[in-house]
């Protein structure tokens, strides 16, 4: 009964969680920096005002017990998630990146965890066939609702997630911290790999 509850609590939040990630992708911003000839300090030097700034974004924040105590503060991971975007979209303009990312970059480098062959996984099944950078929208849909279900396991199995309301406002600001410097270093290895081989 307890296992039933839980994975019905886990589809309420991934339910939720699963619009807010299909948001990100729909429209990504312009990049705010240029073209670098040695982009990578540039790249770490963002990644570290970014995690920062995502810190105080979500630091203010006491997050309620469970893993419905995700809900609560899903308008605060949003405004996270976007300082990751625009981190993104900085680090691929810094490595001379032609354009803005695609929609399968972005959710790679917030979600890698989530995201390790879901686009392909989700497209094959819809029997989309995809180019390189566009995917269709009720593909898409299929895409964040998965990156939801896998998010939202993947924090309610960590151990540091049930002490989360314990440390509150220094516990989420470093969980913002970490992971925005975790979607640096995912960005740096994918633009830094498509600079080394475009040259």
């Amino acid at each position: 009964m307890a296992t039933r509850k839980t994975a019905g609590q886990d589809e309420a939040v991934a339910h939720a969680f699963a619009p807010a990630v299909l948001e990100l992708v729909r429209e990504i911003p312009r990049a705010q920096v240029r073209k670098r000839r040695a982009p990578e300090a540039a790249a770490r030097e963002l990644a570290g005002a970014a995690a920062l700034k995502a810190a105080l974004a979500a630091g203010s924040l006491a997050l309620p017990g469970g893993v419905l105590g995700w809900l609560a503060v899903l308008p605060q991971l949003r405004a996270v998630w976007r300082i990751q975007v625009q981190l993104v979209v900085d680090i691929a303009a810094l490595h001379g990146h032609r354009g803005r990312p695609t929609r399968e970059e972005i959710l790679h480098c917030l979600f890698q965890h989530a995201t390790a062959r879901t686009v392909q996984q989700v497209a094959t099944r819809a029997g989309a066939g995809l180019p390189a950078g566009s995917i269709p929208g009720r593909v898409l849909q299929l895409v964040a609702r998965r990156v939801a279900v896998r998010l939202v396991r993947r924090v309610a199995g960590r151990r540091w997630a049930r002490l989360l309301p314990l440390v509150g406002a220094v516990g989420i600001g470093a969980y913002a911290y970490l992971e925005t410097a975790r979607v640096g270093t995912a960005a740096l290895v994918l633009f830094g790999e498509k600079r080394t081989h475009s040259t």
